[in-house]
């Protein structure tokens, strides 16, 4: 089913969130009559003034409205959908990482199990032309076989981030079985870029690298990471935001379940090594580091973390068939732009 976005009124969860303000942006600047509000809680997870800085710049846009709390708080959600009426809701609001759901597993269980229960339960009572959903790489768990599809069976979570992400698939599936509620669930595959999030390995080697402390590369450098542009991420999601799945009935008559799960991922992924060699290239061209930093001294290969997998590589062909879409950015360019925002938001007063 096809969806203009125009005249549409869009809520975005996880609004100050490294995903969520770029697509709320990308928004509000390729539509006048688009109407978006944003939902966050800007809790401390990591830095605040991150969040508040990518806020400030949605400010300047007339069709923007910003609630703050939490898709945990069942009364603020049923009141904003009662308000507002969205016609398309995409959910990024999560708690994310792995390694910290290994030591607060409170977090997850909260945001990502019963916020998107919220939100569900939401879309049920206040019908909605399509809800789109943050899953994740994450899901393919210790999977062999690669790249991974959306084919592949998920039922080997290797962490507590990964087992809600999969269960935020299966209750979409329900929801949409029992209540005909068109959703999509994106498998997000490592996300990088400016202003993102600083528990990723890119922006906590930048840190750690400029405070000349030595960086861990884990698996001994033999890890392979799908790195995927943010740009390309919300290209991604705007183009399945406008493309619900079908409404049917089965033989049973029932409603089939207008449901689909993509993959969106750059499809190339790069060894940890390379990875951490042009970043440490880029941040010497940006000025971050200085032209005679010696990288190899402050670098250590050390081995698998728990929860971690060695490979994730996105197979995107189902995106590439109902889309006509495939992320691309270099990541030697989009490292480039990273380095050069980090210079600017952290070295400017320098």
């Amino acid at each position: 089913m096809r969806i203009k976005l125009n005249n549409k009124v869009v809520l975005v969860t996880g609004a100050a969130g490294f995903i969520g303000s770029n697509l709320v942006k990308r928004l509000l600047q390729e539509s006048d009559s688009v109407s978006v509000i944003g939902i966050d809680n800007l809790n401390d997870y990591y830095d605040v003034r991150l969040k508040e800085y990518r806020l400030a710049d949605l400010y300047q846009y007339e069709g923007f409205k910003f609630v703050k709390g939490s898709i945990a708080d069942k009364k603020l959600i049923t009141e904003v959908f009662e308000q507002y009426k969205p016609d398309i809701v995409v959910n990024l609001a999560a708690q994310a990482g792995v390694r910290y759901s290994i030591t607060n597993p409170d977090a997850y269980i909260e945001a990502n199990i019963i916020g998107f229960y919220n939100i569900l339960e939401a879309c049920r009572h206040y019908p909605v032309e399509h809800l789109v959903y943050a899953s994740s790489s994450s899901v393919y768990g210790s999977n062999k076989k690669v790249p991974y599809s959306t084919e592949d069976k998920v039922d080997n979570p290797v962490s507590l981030y990964a087992a809600t992400k999969k269960s935020n698939e299966l209750l979409a599936h329900a929801y949409s079985k029992l209540y005909n509620i068109p959703s999509t669930g994106l498998r997000f595959f490592t996300v990088y870029g400016p202003a993102g999030r600083p528990d990723m390995a890119y922006f906590g080697f930048t840190n750690k690298l400029r405070e000349g402390k030595t960086i861990q590369i884990f698996n001994y450098g033999n890890c392979q990471r799908d790195f995927t542009y943010i740009d390309d991420i919300v290209e991604g999601v705007i183009r399945v935001m406008q493309k619900a799945p079908e409404k049917a009935t089965g033989e049973d008559g029932l409603p089939l379940p207008p449901y689909a799960v993509y993959n969106i991922g750059n499809s190339h992924p790069e060894n940890l090594l390379d990875f951490v060699d042009i970043l440490q290239q880029e941040l010497i061209r940006a000025g971050v580091l200085s032209k005679d930093y010696d990288f190899d001294a402050h670098k250590e290969l050390v081995p698998m973390q728990p929860g971690d997998v060695p490979v994730t590589y996105a197979d995107t062909s189902a995106l590439e068939r109902d889309f006509g879409y495939k992320p691309s950015t270099p990541l030697r360019e989009g490292l480039r732009r990273f380095a050069e925002w980090y210079k600017k938001f952290y070295m400017s007063d320098n």
